[in-house]
């Protein structure tokens, strides 16, 4: 049975298989989780995100697709980069921002991750509130475990603040 938790704290420091990054579509890095995350993991993780948008990505990660890459300095052996919409640019649809949450475990299965974190992908900068993008991945992640026979022990939601974290340990069963 895979372990569906909330925690407060710093997702550049999770002792898991994979973190997942709310990145923008360039893949280049950001501000947010995104920067922190390309902060923490060094060069390497940019020059592979570069690789990326040179090889199979050259427009960019679309919304709610996701890809991975390794982790450069971080605890974690892979980063899940994932873009979430975006609201005040419009994008509005629950259903793009579900397949930020499962495509991501869909690429941690690919690779073999037994346990990945995932920030509160469009809370904050991108406009959604913290309460319904909760709402949102809990249930996708949920759904998504009930229809796998993956191998996934954890998932983590890793939320930087007090109000995130508590609107997601509410949605938790």
């Amino acid at each position: 049975m895979t372990v569906v938790e909330a925690v407060q704290g710093d997702i550049t420091a999770q002792q898991v298989d994979a973190i997942v990054n709310a990145a923008n579509s360039s893949l280049l890095g950001g501000g947010g989780v995104d920067g922190a995350i390309h902060a923490a993991a060094g060069r390497e993780l940019l020059e592979e995100c570069r690789r990326l948008r040179a090889g199979a990505w050259p427009d960019g990660l679309p919304v709610g697709e996701a890809v991975a890459t390794g982790a450069g300095r971080l605890p974690a052996r892979w980063v899940i980069h994932t873009v979430g919409p975006n609201r005040h640019r419009g994008q509005t649809d629950q259903a793009l921002l579900a397949s930020c949450f499962t495509r991501s475990l869909d690429v941690a299965a690919q690779v073999g991750a037994r346990s990945v974190a995932f920030p509160a992908v469009s809370a904050g900068v991108y406009g959604w509130d913290a309460a319904e993008v909760a709402r949102v991945a809990v249930s996708a992640v949920g759904d998504w475990l009930g229809s796998s026979s993956g191998t996934l022990e954890l998932v983590r939601f890793v939320l930087f603040g007090e109000d995130v974290c508590s609107a997601f340990a509410a949605e938790l069963p």
